[in-house]
């Protein structure tokens, strides 16, 4: 006599969030290649006083491990403010600098402060493409308008839709990702002017809207070409966003921050995670700053590389956007996945990104930046 059988248990229907569905999560491609030029690493590896300095560190602050870190980082809010006063000759109190577990945190802050439900966030396309995703992440409603020519930012076109949709945040890249193009001083200033009373309504009047200006690549920009920092003390809404992933070349580490209004540092505090930066993030990012100097002495040498590689691809009668970045973008091909496949097959990775037709390739060591040169010129030939 057989048992009845057990009833198979129905599978739940899990309440993920609509506008998630059927998403995929970003991610550029790793793959391990021999030649990797896809996501604007800075190529060369810390030093070995780098790593001791780190390994140092690191040990000293696992010994308290059992405590929770100090939840508003000071020791490194005023090393990174040290910092930028050497690199973009900008004193900023350390007050108001703000940091987090990547600059991809630091923008998920702003807009869990300043958007949500009802709000709005703007950039202009082509730009980075996690933008979007922050402001879905946050229920924020996203509008993208287009840059002009040669991608550069069309300030009557900002005008327009800051007229038309009032939002709460503007993101604008400088130098800008995919493209490398710099915000000249002159736009971003009537930019600044413009949204001083922009925004959302609030308690029966315009707000501002806040413009941040995400300086992921800013070390990397050409001699003469400001930061964003010079205009801070004049506008309260302006954010300055950086990053140690690129020309610190800590991209393993996630240290992002920023610097803004006490007003706006007030704002972000409330959202935060309790003690969102460990004990061992800090330990290491103080032991990087402290060799400054070592780290930015390759900058110059990756600036050289990448206005040698532009030239290069414009003498092979290729596209080049103007790169103040340690990237190029360069076109165009009626077929750019195939020569993305072809430049893979022969151990090159770059990134299919940008405006159809485009591809972008990062600065990388002589060594990799000659391979791929021959590797283009043999998958073109």
């Amino acid at each position: 006599m057989t048992s009845p059988q057990e009833p198979v248990p129905v599978r739940p229907v899990l309440p993920v969030r609509s506008d998630l569905a059927g998403l995929e999560p970003y991610g550029a491609p790793q793959l391990d290649v021999r030649v990797r030029l896809n996501v604007n690493e800075n190529p060369f590896p810390p030093s070995s006083a780098v790593v001791e300095d780190i390994a140092a560190s690191v040990g000293r602050a696992a010994a308290g491990l059992n405590r929770y870190p100090d939840r508003d980082f000071p020791e490194l809010r005023a090393a990174l403010a040290d910092y930028l006063a050497v690199e973009s000759h900008v004193r900023v109190d350390p007050g108001l600098v703000w940091a987090a577990n990547g600059s991809n945190e630091v923008m998920v802050q702003i807009l869990q402060a300043f958007g949500g439900c009802g709000r709005t966030v703007v950039s202009f396309a082509p730009t980075y493409s996690m933008y979007h995703e922050y402001a879905r992440d946050t229920c924020t409603r996203w509008v993208q308008g287009e840059r002009g020519d040669g991608f550069r930012l069309d300030v009557d076109e900002v005008e327009l839709v800051l007229e038309r949709e009032h939002p709460s945040v503007l993101l604008l890249a400088s130098p800008n990702n995919p493209t490398g193009t710099a915000l000249d001083p002159e736009s971003a200033r009537r930019v600044l002017d413009l949204t001083r009373a922009s925004g959302p309504e609030v308690e029966g009047g315009r707000a501002a809207t806040l413009v941040v200006i995400d300086e992921a690549y800013g070390e990397f920009r050409r001699d003469g070409v400001p930061s964003a920092l010079e205009m801070l003390a004049d506008n309260p809404h302006l954010v300055v966003s950086r990053t140690m992933s690129k020309a610190f070349g800590m991209a393993g580490l996630r240290l992002g921050y920023m610097v803004a209004a006490r007003e706006v540092i007030d704002a972000v505090m409330l959202v935060r995670l309790p003690y969102h930066l460990s004990a061992v993030t800090q330990a290491a990012a103080l032991a990087a700053l402290r060799h400054r100097e070592e780290l930015m002495a390759q900058i110059a040498g990756l600036r050289g590389e990448r206005d040698a590689l532009a030239t290069w691809l414009r003498e092979q009668g290729y596209t080049v956007a103007d790169s103040d970045a340690n990237f190029v973008l360069f076109g165009t091909f009626p077929d750019r996945e195939g020569v993305f496949r072809a430049l893979l097959d022969r151990g090159v990775l770059i990134r299919v990104v940008g405006p159809e037709g485009w591809l972008r390739v990062s600065v990388g060591t002589p060594e990799e930046t000659a391979a791929f040169r021959a590797a283009l010129t043999e998958v073109t030939a």
